[in-house]
């Protein structure tokens, strides 16, 4: 079972570095971090007063992994559900912020619980996903993931620039959904032809 430190530490290489890519909402990013994040704690790395983008090509990977952990993991609570969940929940908390509780929430109502879908993690929404995990120890994880994907299809749906992180200009998976399935069981992956038909659509 892997560590909080290993799952920070492997979040850091799906990441990767320094980008810059203006169609990402999260503007300049190094190791996962985005600078309105970096803003929001105040870190200011070359001490000049602001926070900038020399900043955030300045950061660590060490620095990013205590981020992560504090303030992605530990801050939002995701500690605090049945340890299967938490891997995922916390990647997509690093890469969507709140929309991965939301995601959790959702999911939560759908397997009959009644929970907020506030994107927070409080003592009733971990009640309702004990009592979920519960009923489907073996699969809850699998289901999350699956909602995981079907959210970055979707987000690509309705937004034609984030396409190119769901599909390759080859056509194969993008980063997002090779991202998901790594937290899924092998055969809830989709094939490369299922896929290709998933996005085709998109032209």
């Amino acid at each position: 079972m892997q560590t909080v430190l290993e799952i920070a530490q492997d979040i850091v290489r799906r990441e990767g570095g320094y980008v810059n890519d203006p169609d990402d909402p999260g503007g300049p990013t190094n190791h996962g971090v985005t600078i309105h994040t970096m803003r929001r704690l105040g870190l200011d790395l070359n001490g000049d007063g602001t926070v900038t983008r020399a900043d955030v090509r300045a950061l660590t990977q060490a620095q990013a992994v205590e981020i992560f952990i504090d303030h992605y993991f530990r801050e939002p609570r995701i500690d605090a559900l049945p340890q299967p969940l938490q891997a995922s929940v916390f990647d997509m908390n690093v890469n969507a912020g709140a929309n991965a509780i939301k995601l959790l929430q959702r999911l939560l109502n759908d397997m009959g619980q009644d929970v907020s879908v506030d994107g927070r993690i409080g003592p009733h929404t971990i009640r309702a996903t004990y009592a979920a995990f519960q009923d489907a120890p073996d699969h809850m994880a699998d289901a999350y993931g699956i909602a995981r994907r079907d959210y970055y299809y979707a987000l690509a749906d309705r937004r034609p620039a984030s396409r190119k992180y769901a599909r390759r200009r080859d056509g194969s998976k993008g980063g997002w959904i090779k991202r998901a399935e790594e937290f899924l069981s092998p055969h809830y992956r989709l094939s490369a032809t299922e896929h290709r038909k998933r996005v085709a659509a998109w032209g």
